[in-house]
C-alpha cells in the first residue's frame, strides 16, 4: 500500500527522477555544471554569445517551451486514457531523452556543420535543467489554454524567434535534418 501523500503526487517525484537521471546522463556525456566563466546567470539574451546554452535560460529556452506545447497534445492524442500527470511524466522522458541526445557529441558535431551554431560546444547541466523546466511549463500552459490558444503560441514563439535570433524549433529541425546553405548563410547575416 502506498502512502496518500505519494500516490497524489507521485507524478512530480516522477518528474524530479527524471531530471536527475538526465542530469547524471548529461554530466557523464562530458558537459560542465555551468558556463565556464564561473558565474551562473538566470537569463541570457544574445542567441549568438558564448553564454548560449551555458546558464538556466536562452533565447533557444522558447524552442523547448514550444516542446512542451507539442507533448501535450501529442500525448493527449495517443494516450487520451492516460492522467495528465501521467503524459506529464512522458513528456519529461522525451524531453530529457531529447537533452542527453543532443548533448551527443554526433549532435554536438552536427549542429556545427549543418547549422549557423559555429561554436557549439553542448549546453551545461544546468541549461539542460532549464530547458527540461521550459517543456515542462509549455506543457501545462497548453493544458490550460487549448489547443487554438496553443497553436496561435506556437505560432506567435516562431515567428518571434525568427525575426528575434533568425531561428526558431522548426527552422532547427530543417536544418538539423536537411541543412539548407541559403537559410545558414541568412541566419550567420550573410
Amino acid at each position: 500500500m502506498t502512502h496518500p501523500l505519494i500516490r497524489r503526487h507521485w507524478g512530480a517525484l516522477a518528474v524530479a527522477a527524471v531530471a536527475v537521471a538526465m542530469v547524471v546522463a548529461v554530466r557523464l556525456e562530458g558537459r560542465v555544471w555551468f558556463c565556464e566563466c564561473n558565474r551562473l546567470l538566470f537569463w541570457v539574451g544574445d542567441a549568438n554569445s558564448s553564454h548560449t546554452s551555458q546558464h538556466l535560460l536562452d533565447p533557444y529556452s522558447f524552442t523547448h517551451f514550444q516542446h512542451g506545447l507539442i507533448f501535450y497534445w501529442a500525448l493527449a492524442w495517443l494516450v487520451p486514457r492516460w492522467s495528465w500527470q501521467g503524459r506529464l511524466v512522458a513528456a519529461t522522458m522525451i524531453e530529457a531523452l531529447w537533452e542527453i541526445v543532443e548533448n551527443s557529441e554526433f549532435v554536438i558535431n552536427r549542429y556545427r556543420e549543418a547549422t549557423a551554431a559555429l561554436g557549439y560546444t553542448g549546453d551545461s547541466v544546468v541549461n539542460s535543467l532549464g530547458d527540461l523546466l521550459s517543456c515542462v511549463i509549455g506543457f501545462a500552459i497548453a493544458g490550460r489554454i487549448g489547443w487554438r490558444w496553443t497553436l496561435a503560441l506556437f505560432v506567435g514563439i516562431e515567428a518571434g524567434l525568427l525575426l528575434w535570433i533568425r531561428d526558431s524549433l522548426l527552422l532547427n529541425v530543417l536544418m538539423l535534418f536537411r541543412p539548407v546553405e541559403a537559410i545558414k548563410n541568412w541566419q550567420l547575416g550573410q
